[in-house]
């Protein structure tokens, strides 16, 4: 084959197999690199099968190499490259509409605090949060919290869903709780009523339902505006059971959606059997979402609403209200679902779980709640960026766990420093070794700054034998006389498996005569130099295994990368590390 003899055209070759394999978890595709080459040299297109089979072949050697190898060889060869390639686009959010008509722009989350934020709640916060900050606007927090029988708020849930808005980095500059409100909601009801622009409905719901289905008015729509009043505080008064009564918003019977028509806006809930957790029996009515919602984002002055499209619908409903009081409806954004594929979001379902002791808490590792993903090492950043880069679009979008990790390894692997850890540990007696060697494994493979990790391995007894841990899992399916690489050490050669041992010798230190006989690079820990450890997985899973000794004075919530394994949050080091893993 001519093309393997052009030094050029194999060093393009290698250079983009590294980069491509770095963005790829340390796999190049053979795909891309082809295209790339092609782009470059128009003149190997009549030899696409010739330049296949060498691409191939400098592929099959680059992905035998783990991701830090690869990058040390960029670093080495072409570091203005992977500086190049490490640039990440800063995508931005599009404008907001209309912002010209503000005097200043408003947003605002409104949860409810029936449970901990988790990633499905994520794009309403960031957005919103971001929209405000974009444009030296206001970020408004709302708890909506005036459903005590079917979204029960717990008390808890207020100061968490505090907590966590500070983890992600949304500041807020104002917080409501709508069950402080209601004298507010009452204030307008009765204006609405007043005006005769809503009614108190007395009607059994299936009959109206019926009704409305059929463009027809119920007969309490037509009652006389002291009629409605004079029911109304009733309502009030707790004269009326469940079910009862309800103020309706009057609309138009003939609209095309049944779901507008006459819209619900206050209901009596037993105040006995479903007690508020905040202001307990005190009040029979409570408002539904258009009316208190709709109220709020006028009087807390919100310019622009940032939510679900399956909210679309509540928009006609609440315009209906706002021209009856003689207000303008803010800018809305309503953008599509947005679904996490493995991500476990039913609010009602986790707070379930952890009562039933399915789950450890709203921390667990197998859960999406924000202090889950903290507890894994996953940054408010990385979600962020996940969500800037969907954006507010109207298509419903699906992403992966992989996506979010994507973003948190971009921003986490400069930072991290690697160690080595061992699971399923056995002990390697490597025999004549010529001399005591002091190694210095750097603490991050792209900045020597950081500095290193320092051991020296000294040579015992007649045979000049040294000992070391390695996992059982390297040494599978190894023949006599294979020869391994201990990671930034030495070469050793295989003998044999002897009881819990493993018994090899002295190969040499050259690290390029491994990487020319195609040997397997294995990392180590120094017999004595060990950290008992354990490592949680995102499945609960636990992995028992020893850290080399540097670790020791690792802090609780340092994110480090074990080598070979993935990056992990240090959670606890006190003589022994447990870490949360994060991904690889």
């Amino acid at each position: 084959m001519l093309l393997d003899q052009d030094k050029d055209l194999i060093t393009l070759i290698q250079k983009a197999s590294l980069l491509n394999a770095i963005q790829h978890k340390g796999k190049a595709q053979a795909g891309a690199i082809l295209g790339k080459i092609i782009v470059e040299k128009q003149d190997l297109k009549a030899k696409i099968k010739e330049l296949s089979k060498l691409i191939n072949q400098i592929i099959a050697e680059i992905n035998k190499l783990s991701i830090d190898e690869q990058k040390q060889i960029v670093i080495d060869k072409w570091p203005e490259a992977l500086n190049k390639e490490k640039k990440i686009e800063k995508k931005s959010l599009p404008p907001l509409a209309n912002i010209e008509k503000y005097a200043s722009i408003v947003t605002r989350f409104s949860p409810n605090p029936d449970c901990v934020l988790h990633l499905g709640s994520a794009r309403a916060i960031i957005l919103s949060h971001e929209y405000a900050r974009k444009n030296n606007g206001k970020f408004i927090l709302r708890f909506e919290d005036t459903d005590p029988k079917v979204k029960q708020p717990i008390l808890e849930f207020y100061e968490k869903i505090r907590e966590d808005l500070a983890w992600l980095g949304c500041n807020v500059d104002a917080e409501y709780i709508q069950s402080d409100r209601l004298p507010i909601y009452y204030e307008y009801a009765h204006k609405l009523l007043s005006q005769g622009n809503a009614y108190v409905c007395k009607c059994v719901p299936d009959d109206f339902r019926r009704k409305i289905i059929k463009n027809q008015a119920c007969n309490c729509r037509v009652l006389a505006i002291e009629k409605n009043l004079e029911r109304w505080n009733l309502m009030l008064k707790g004269s009326y059971l469940a079910g009862e009564a309800v103020v309706r918003i009057k609309t138009d019977i003939n609209h095309p959606n049944p779901a507008v028509r006459d819209w619900p806006a206050l209901r009596i809930i037993d105040n006995e059997k479903f007690p508020h957790p905040r202001v307990g029996s005190k009040y029979h009515v409570w408002p539904l979402y258009n009316i208190a919602a709709g109220i709020d984002d006028h009087l807390m002055g919100i310019t622009h609403i940032i939510r679900g499209k399956e909210h679309l619908t509540n928009a006609v409903r609440q315009k209906y209200m706002y021209a009856y009081l003689g207000w303008n409806y803010p800018e809305t954004i309503h953008y599509g679902r947005l679904k996490i594929t493995g991500a476990y979001l039913s609010k009602s379902k986790i707070v379930q779980g952890v009562k039933e002791g399915v789950y450890t808490g709203w921390d667990d590792p197998r859960l999406a709640t924000f202090v889950a993903l903290k507890k894994r090492g996953i940054t408010p950043e990385s979600i962020k960026k996940m969500i800037i880069d969907v954006g507010p679009k109207t298509a419903d979008v699906t992403l992966s766990w992989e996506n979010l990790y994507s973003h948190n390894r971009k921003i986490i692997d400069l930072q991290s420093n690697r160690y080595f850890l061992v699971l399923n540990p056995i002990k390697l007696r490597v025999k004549g070794v010529p001399s005591t060697f002091k190694v210095n494994l750097k603490l991050h493979p792209q900045r020597s700054e950081k500095g290193f990790r320092k051991y020296t391995i000294v040579p015992k007894g007649d045979l000049k034998t040294a000992t070391f841990w390695i996992d059982k899992n390297d040494i599978v399916s190894l023949s006599k006389g294979s020869v391994l690489r201990l990671m930034d050490l030495f070469n050793v050669e295989f003998e044999n498996v002897c009881g819990n041992f493993v018994e090899a010798s002295f190969n040499s230190g050259s690290y390029a005569e491994a990487r020319k006989s195609k040997s397997k690079f294995i990392h180590w820990i120094s017999q004595g130099e060990e950290l008992p450890c354990t490592v949680v997985m995102p499945n609960t899973k636990i992995n028992e295994g020893i850290a080399e000794s540097a670790c020791k004075n690792l802090k609780p919530d340092t994110i480090i990368q074990f080598e070979r394994f993935g990056f992990v949050r240090v959670h606890q080091n006190d003589k022994k590390l447990v870490a949360y893993y994060s991904h690889k």
